[in-house]
């Protein structure tokens, strides 16, 4: 019986540590999918805490770009909902794989974008993230 898939983003998927995340943009690696820019970080050791989720998710928007909060906010919503509509490619890899993945994506364009190209470049930089842990798991193999 197959499972369907769920499109949500709980509370549990959501990066709001501050801690995880100033670890992450010191630890963590880094691309760009221009007007993306992607951190990530592997944790191969699950931590025992049952409330994080193996799969976590962060967005930013520059408030020197965007002077207003209107315009941020929108940019943070789209990026969200791409992502919750794409990321259940790179969860089931994350749970296959049992390792923890932080993602934090940051919008660096200068014009408020359309919903379309979010899409079409998160489905890019996601796709990238999921090369990557492959990789990683062939080379612990």
């Amino acid at each position: 019986m197959e499972q369907k898939q769920r499109y949500t983003l709980g509370k549990t998927e959501r990066l709001k540590s501050r801690k995880q995340i100033e670890q992450l943009f010191k630890e963590g690696e880094t691309f760009s999918v221009s007007p993306l820019r992607v951190y990530y970080s592997f944790d191969a050791e699950l931590k025992k805490n049952e409330l994080t989720s193996l799969l976590q998710f962060g967005v930013g928007v520059s408030t020197r770009i965007f002077k207003k909060a209107v315009d941020r906010n929108r940019i943070k919503r789209l990026l969200r909902e791409g992502y919750r509509l794409q990321k259940n490619e790179l969860k089931e890899k994350v749970m296959q794989k049992k390792i923890q993945l932080n993602l934090f994506i940051i919008y660096t364009g200068r014009e408020l974008p359309s919903y379309d190209v979010i899409f079409e470049k998160l489905t890019v930089a996601l796709q990238k993230v999921v090369n990557i842990a492959d990789e990683l798991t062939e080379a612990n193999s």
